[in-house]
């Protein structure tokens, strides 16, 4: 894919070639057994309105290069914000040294097949209109008339609309003894965070809705405003803010749960993406954010959902948050089942934790920028679509609710158990929605929950969206997630409402 924006300046040409790649390429060291070079530029800029004053515009450009050497057993990584001669000489003698500290007490013994195949490629999200083609000027009127039109009752008491867009340059150079050339690999994503919400009040009661709880946003450019509505949308959240006011407490009792596309992603990622990860599994996240419930002998025969449930790793979704060719390892990236007909087959670990594991996986070693060492991270994490349309889901049930975009969350250290609240909810009675009610939540286990699933949306529901911030590691790294998903239908969900 191509894209019409013109490449982040860098300056890295000062390490005296024409070009990013060949700069790099020219520190590849043939003294190690391998060696990779990852230099990363992003730009990024913020631009919100909220209760009709424009908030200080925030920019930044941030660019560095991490250094990984593997060598005699060994493992090392360094980074540097320095990118002269003498910065990324001195980066590869500390990532050397950290790989001679290290020989003989790695997870394993060397660098991964998949990396020292030295891969060569390319990448570019697929921009329609550029960024470039608009001026702060004219983002800070669409947002001020965005934001205007949430004021649209004296008991809206806080509104706001923003725009965030984030461009990264990505080039990884490989190389070394062990690898039979060099490689090169350069990806170039464009991304747009879109953004509005409406909190009402009446008394002490306080209700907010939001534009997809930040799920709406995607890779490309100005058009992601309107693939998600955004120009629209600032009627319909103030008007259910203020709905929501007058709107009974949800229900509590075991019933039908109906899932919109922006609450589903919040349950795929916690329920399904961050169990599956193989470091989690392998216990490397235990001291921060947990384990997971899966253990490796699960996969092949675990059945982790009803036969209605498909879940794939597909990196080439366009317009999706984390699309790509390549993971950070340089491992070429392709779609993969996660879950077959209910069935568990693979995890999501890039090269060396499958390497440790013996299990299969897929190209989702990712870093959040150029100073953190790639990581087994969710990417295009998605619910294939099913048959049945929106109306024949809500058809078959008897007594049941439907809840819109999440608003809070709560699981436990092995991704088991949860509890998750929605800031809008509609009864289902008899197959058709009638009541809207305020404070829906629901809770579950996700070994079970998945099992319960009875119908699945087709391609008429199905959502691609996101999340700009998913957080795992040590130190902490933040990074883009995506997830796509129709509507789904569970069957004998523990529902309540938050007033009880």
């Amino acid at each position: 894919m191509t894209s019409a924006l013109a490449p982040i300046p860098t300056s890295v040409g000062a390490v005296g070639a024409p070009d990013t790649a060949a700069a790099l390429t020219a520190w590849i060291s043939t003294e190690v057994d391998f060696c990779s070079l990852r230099h990363v530029a992003r730009r990024s800029e913020s631009v919100e309105v909220r209760d009709g004053v424009v908030e200080p515009v925030s920019t930044s450009l941030d660019e560095g290069v991490m250094v990984t050497v593997w060598h005699q057993g060994g493992l090392g990584y360094a980074a540097t914000s320095d990118i002269s001669q003498s910065g990324i000489e001195a980066t590869l003698a500390q990532a050397r040294r950290w790989a001679e500290a290290t020989a003989g007490i790695t997870v394993i013994d060397g660098p991964p097949a998949a990396a020292i195949e030295a891969a060569q490629g390319h990448f570019e999200t697929d921009v329609t209109t550029p960024w470039t083609t608009t001026t702060l000027a004219d983002r800070i009127a669409l947002l001020t008339e965005v934001e205007s039109q949430l004021r649209i009752d004296e008991r809206i008491v806080d509104s706001a609309a923003w725009l965030q867009r984030v461009d990264t340059d990505s080039t990884i150079v490989s190389g070394g003894r062990l690898a039979a050339s060099t490689g090169a690999i350069t990806q170039r994503t464009r991304v747009v965070h879109p953004g509005m919400m409406a909190v009402a009040n009446s008394g002490s009661n306080t209700q907010r809705r939001s534009f997809g709880g930040g799920s709406f946003n995607g890779q490309g450019g100005v058009e992601i405003l309107e693939r998600f509505g955004f120009g629209e949308a600032a009627p319909r959240v103030a008007e259910q803010a203020i709905e929501l006011l007058d709107a009974p407490n949800a229900p509590t009792g075991d019933m039908h749960l109906l899932l919109a596309p922006d609450q589903m992603i919040l349950q795929i990622h916690e329920s399904i993406g961050h169990p599956l990860e193989l470091d989690r599994i392998l216990g490397d996240e235990r001291n921060y954010a947990g384990t997971s419930f899966v253990t490796p002998d699960m996969f092949g025969s675990y059945q982790y959902g009803s036969p209605l449930l498909n879940v794939t790793f597909d990196p080439d979704v366009a317009g999706q948050m984390a699309s790509y060719a390549f993971d950070d390892d340089g491992t070429p990236a392709e779609r993969q089942y996660l879950i077959r007909d209910g069935v568990l087959e693979r995890g999501l670990g890039g090269a060396i934790s499958q390497a440790r594991t013996g299990l299969d996986g897929v190209a989702n070693s990712r870093a959040c920028n150029w100073n953190r060492p790639p990581i087994d991270r969710m990417a295009n994490l998605n619910v294939e679509p099913g048959d049945s349309t929106f109306d024949e889901l809500v058809a078959q049930v008897e007594r049941g609710i439907y809840m819109e975009t999440n608003n809070s969350w709560s699981i436990d250290d092995s991704r088991n158990k949860f509890q998750f609240g929605c800031e809008y909810a509609t009864l289902i009675e008899d197959g058709e929605l009638t009541t809207t009610v305020r404070n829906p939540g629901y809770r579950g286990i996700s070994a079970t929950f998945w099992r319960n699933l009875v119908g699945v949306g087709n391609r008429d529901s199905f959502t691609v969206m996101g999340t700009p911030n998913c957080g795992k590691g040590e130190p902490n790294q933040v990074i883009e997630v995506g997830h796509a998903s129709p509507a789904c239908l569970f069957a004998d969900v523990a529902v309540f409402g938050g007033d009880q």
